[in-house]
């Protein structure tokens, strides 16, 4: 039995080469879970590939807490793919993704659960974002840009700290980019989603995966993608059948 069954929420926390990250995010975590609005909680961690040490310091922290799983990838895939293999395995009613990067705070999850009854999907949005000019930018455009292909009315997408119903990310159509459009998604397959200011922090350790290239030019690529794919959707209610008896 899939072990995250035994939870009423699981944080997916994927991960590419986050060594330095790896021990400060354990303390925060482990932490958090005793206080967490939707317990008993748990961690799943997706090692997406790693090439540094992160992926035996991870399974040192999962031996050490028994509320801690994880996930290996055979080679590197990518976030989008890291993204559905968490909603894949996790069986828990509630799920939340979070980056190891340490730039949003885990305590946050309290924020954004405390509405997840009443809505599908609840994400954060960086209020004060401690990046850079030309990230902050970059991110601005490709977020209008993305906002004017799906009107979905979320101002930041890409906010790595959101909470859903697990029913509805499995029901997600996921292919490489489409962790810039879980929002979208949601509304897409009939979720409703709301957006609560969180905390920021700049990144004190490690480095970022993404370049101008694929926070800019990639994500606007994606875009075309989504609405090829939003176009050709299937989606249905069942009437009745007599499969039940």
């Amino acid at each position: 039995m899939n072990k995250t069954s035994d939870y009423q929420f699981t944080i997916i926390v994927p991960f590419y080469n986050e060594e330095d990250n790896a021990q400060t995010l354990e303390k925060h975590l482990s932490a958090y879970l005793p206080k967490c609005d939707k317990s008993p909680a748990c961690v799943l961690f997706i090692n997406d590939g790693s090439t540094d040490a992160s992926e035996e310091i991870i399974k040192e922290i999962c031996s050490r807490h028994k509320d801690f799983f994880y996930i290996g990838f055979e080679k590197n895939a990518g976030l989008s793919a890291a993204l559905k293999a968490g909603f894949d395995y996790c069986q828990s009613p509630y799920l939340g993704y979070i980056d190891a990067d340490l730039q949003t705070d885990v305590d946050d999850f309290n924020l954004l659960l405390h509405d997840i009854e009443q809505y599908d999907m609840v994400i954060g949005i960086r209020a004060k974002r401690q990046d850079s000019f030309v990230k902050k930018a970059s991110s601005r455009f490709a977020n209008s840009f993305r906002r004017a292909f799906t009107h979905d009315g979320v101002s930041d997408t890409g906010c790595p700290l959101k909470v859903m119903h697990s029913s509805l990310a499995k029901k997600f159509p996921m292919f490489t980019g489409l962790h810039r459009f879980l929002p979208a998604m949601a509304q897409m397959v009939g979720g409703t989603v709301k957006q609560i200011e969180v905390r920021h922090y700049p990144r004190t350790a490690g480095s970022s995966k993404y370049h101008l290239f694929n926070r800019l030019i990639g994500p606007l690529g994606d875009c075309f993608g989504y609405r090829w794919m939003a176009k050709r959707y299937i989606d249905y209610t069942i009437k009745d059948t007599t499969l039940n008896g």
